[in-house]
């Protein structure tokens, strides 16, 4: 090998060392109580019941429990024409799952045509944005 082979293939993998570097810094961490994007269209798979509406689906990282954890922003709106109550599963990539159901009691009565309801839930164990996520929303027997 010649010299300026030797000089190009050293400026060659800095240039390549540089840009993994920038490219490890680039990647943002949300800050704890910032609300973000839980993920990306392409890996988020939705299931949702003809009677509801995803109003909103949002994450922030925030104290539960002591430790700084993810939690997942849902609000579901009951776009029927009857009372509705639903079910919410999220699952991830990772094995982990949480859910449950909205409104949480019915001691209000359940979600009236046209109303929105809302529930913060926390992932234990996690602290960033999971990559795949499905999303269950489902109507309950009345």
């Amino acid at each position: 090998m010649n010299q300026s082979k030797i000089k190009f293939s050293w400026l060659l993998l800095i240039f390549a060392a540089g840009v993994l570097a920038l490219t490890g810094c680039m990647t943002v961490k949300p800050k704890p109580g910032e609300v973000f994007s839980c993920a990306k269209d392409s890996d988020l798979n939705k299931a949702i019941a003809p009677e509801a509406s995803l109003e909103n689906f949002s994450c922030v990282i925030k104290k539960y429990e002591g430790a700084d954890t993810l939690h997942f922003n849902v609000a579901v709106k009951n776009i029927s024409t009857e009372d509705q109550r639903f079910r919410v599963n999220i699952f991830l990539a990772n094995g982990k799952a949480v859910g449950g159901l909205l409104p949480v009691d019915t001691k209000k009565g359940l979600i009236k045509p046209g109303e929105t309801a809302k529930f913060t839930y926390p992932v234990q164990g996690v602290i960033a944005a999971p990559g795949k996520i499905d999303l269950v929303i489902k109507t309950m027997s009345k």
